[in-house]
């Protein structure tokens, strides 16, 4: 069973609950070990200083919120499948639980926040977007690190062919899930491209949006500032 493209974020967090247990190695395996540079690069485009505190949206197990947390940066990890969290529980990082369109934090209480593979799979992602504003002190950055699409049309065919086929049948080698995959796939091509996705965060009251694409478009940083 896999959740479907309607996104209940109950089925969603339960199918996280069940590929909690290998979710890292998947997640390598499947990047072909690209997933460590698109973490740096995240934190790269984040920019927070030492002793500023920020958000990690749909942390995971935490991997993210450790590499965020490097340099004296207070990171939280943020995630709605408690499995998930508990997957990470070693990750010395503070974790809550919580759901990206209800997070449980104050207004303006956070310098920056970052979502990376999770907007997606959120239920309604301008409800989101618009909560994490509302989170982030004026002045404050948003990173969305997402998978997206591939700006040379020929790698873009080959690419499309890979999520549909080869990584369902790779995810079954490694994961404690397969079906979930086959999910994660379809959910990569229906999600908008840079500039569509760039448009929602500003319909979202975010300011100077702008993007940054990693591995050729597979993957897009977009990064705005709160007014």
């Amino acid at each position: 069973m896999r959740a479907g493209l309607d996104k209940q974020p109950r089925d969603v967090a339960a199918m996280f609950d069940r590929v909690a247990r290998r979710y890292d190695i998947t997640n390598t395996v499947l990047s072909g070990g690209l997933d460590a540079g698109w973490r740096r690069a995240t934190r790269e485009a984040l920019g927070a200083q030492p002793g500023q505190t920020v958000l990690d949206v749909a942390a995971g197990t935490a991997v993210s919120t450790v590499e965020l947390a490097a340099g004296g940066v207070h990171a939280i990890a943020c995630d709605f499948s408690q499995g998930m969290l508990r997957a990470g529980a070693a990750r010395p990082v503070p974790k809550v639980a919580g759901d990206a369109m209800a997070l449980p934090l104050a207004d303006a209480s956070v310098d920056g926040l970052v979502i990376s593979f999770g907007l997606r799979n959120v239920a309604d992602p301008d409800v989101a977007l618009r909560e994490f504003a509302r989170v982030v002190r004026p002045g404050g950055t948003l990173v969305v690190c997402e998978f997206s699409s591939p700006t040379w049309a020929p790698f873009r065919t080959v690419y499309t062919e890979y999520l549909m086929r080869a990584l369902p049948r790779i995810a079954g080698a490694v994961s404690s899930n397969p079906d979930a995959y086959v999910y994660l796939a379809e959910s990569i091509r229906a999600w908008p491209d840079q500039p569509a996705l760039a448009a929602r965060i500003q319909a979202a009251g975010w300011a100077g949006v702008e993007w940054r694409d990693l591995t050729g478009g597979i993957v897009a940083l977009h990064r705005a500032r709160r007014p």
